[in-house]
């Protein structure tokens, strides 16, 4: 039988829950479709800081860098003081420049757009997001100013422009939109709005075509049907990648991959919420999506639409929903376990064709 051998990092908070969840869901996809994984399970966030004193150990970082694949739970990251996000770590140190947020309407769930099907490719490791920042001091006062640089490079630029073209012909998709400020930013995002149309020109059979983002965030709540896949500066799409997870109802159903040459990320995109910590509480589709992701990248397409259909079936029922979902249909919540084995149920349903 076929196997995958994956770092998983069940992340804090509500992590661990939900992970337990989504492994079982695709272990049991691959169950169905002849291949198992071996997971290498390893520590980040606060029960590697607690323990180590560094949220990002070096036995999980040689675990990646041997498997090359990460399926990660939620991590919290301490805002203002603290540790920095494990994750721009993680996609520094592993140049997983392509970060990928798909967002897909469900069926009967109720939001304000019912056709939303978008993807949104956001380069994941320059820009603003470098870290190059420091405080301006005067003698007397401390930070009267502070200064943040944002390196927008060609060879990164190119990679996730070209990585968008190589995705929307995988996914079948026809259109690229590249979403940048390049009147105000005239360098940096000029640089990667040209960029942006010599790497389209590789590609004849995709319509090419460039938003400025503000411009784009009213298209995205007027009209986001018509649009297919964004391409975007790391700012820029750290921003519309949430806007479009609202357009479809939930950050709790959206996903992430984070791509690179060697190198992968899956997780999802909500954070790790604490206070609802071994409660049973959240809902797990996010964190089993980026498993889709996952079986996705392996080229596990079967299973990837198996466990997305029966997700999207169980939501679109309603009846074995966690609360986030439950109000909007007015109905009683399951747990996070519970939610999970309908899903697996649905799962034989379907695979079995009954």
């Amino acid at each position: 039988m076929k196997s995958y051998k994956i770092t998983l990092v069940p992340g804090d908070g509500t992590g661990p829950e939900l992970m337990a969840v989504a492994r079982e869901i695709i272990e049991k996809a691959g169950e169905l479709y002849g291949f198992k994984f071996e997971w290498d399970e390893k520590e980040a966030g606060i029960p590697a800081y607690e323990k180590y004193g560094d949220p990002l150990p070096k036995e999980t970082i040689e675990s990646i860098r041997r498997n090359k694949i990460l399926y990660k739970g939620p991590i919290t990251t301490p805002v203002g003081v603290g540790y920095r996000s494990v994750n721009v770590a993680i996609r520094k140190m592993f140049k997983l420049y392509a970060i990928v947020r798909p967002a897909k309407s469900i069926p009967r769930f109720s939001t304000r757009y019912s056709n939303v099907d978008l993807i949104v490719v956001r380069e994941g490791t320059e820009e603003f997001y470098a870290g190059i920042e420091h405080r301006i001091n005067t003698v007397d006062r401390e930070r009267i100013a502070a200064e943040s640089i944002g390196i927008v490079t060609r060879e990164t630029s190119e990679k996730v422009i070209r990585f968008s073209f190589e995705y929307a012909k995988r996914m079948g998709r026809r259109r690229v939109s590249a979403v940048h400020k390049a009147n105000i930013l005239k360098e940096s995002h000029g640089l990667f709005r040209d960029i942006f149309y010599e790497v389209a020109e590789e590609y004849p059979d995709i319509q090419a075509d460039d938003y400025m983002v503000d411009n784009m965030a009213y298209q995205l709540v007027t009209k986001p049907e018509i649009y297919d896949v964004l391409v975007t500066p790391n700012l820029v799409g750290d921003i519309l990648s949430d806007l479009a997870s609202g357009l479809v109802g939930s950050l709790g159903i959206v996903p992430s991959g984070n791509i690179g040459d060697e190198y992968a990320m899956f997780e999802p995109i909500h954070g790790s919420a604490p206070k609802y910590a071994g409660q049973n509480k959240v809902n797990p589709t996010a964190q089993i999506m980026a498993g889709v992701m996952m079986l996705q990248y392996l080229n596990e397409m079967d299973a990837a639409n198996l466990v997305q259909e029966a997700v999207f079936k169980v939501i679109e029922e309603g009846k074995y929903v966690t609360y986030d979902i439950a109000r909007v249909y007015g109905v009683e919540p399951v747990g996070t376990r519970e939610m999970g084995k309908e899903i697996i149920r649905k799962m034989e349903e379907l695979y079995s064709g009954t």
